[in-house]
């Protein structure tokens, strides 16, 4: 059974690769990277944490950005 440290790094590898290659593709890295901070010792989050986060990340987003 992997390591939460392999957990982790193949997490962010995955995200870094899909990171350019659409819109929908950096937001699946967002997500992504922000699971892969489950398996980070050094970060203090929680699933429940990381839902909210993206949960609005994507509302903002459908919404036009921060930018309207």
């Amino acid at each position: 059974m992997p390591s939460d440290h392999e957990k982790r790094d193949v997490l962010r590898e995955v995200a870094s690769d899909l990171r350019d290659e659409s819109d929908e593709g950096e937001k699946i890295a967002a997500i992504l990277q922000r699971v892969s901070d489950l398996y980070d010792e050094t970060e203090d989050t929680s699933p429940q944490k990381i839902y909210l986060n993206m949960r609005n990340i994507l509302q903002v987003s459908e919404q036009g950005g921060l930018d309207r």
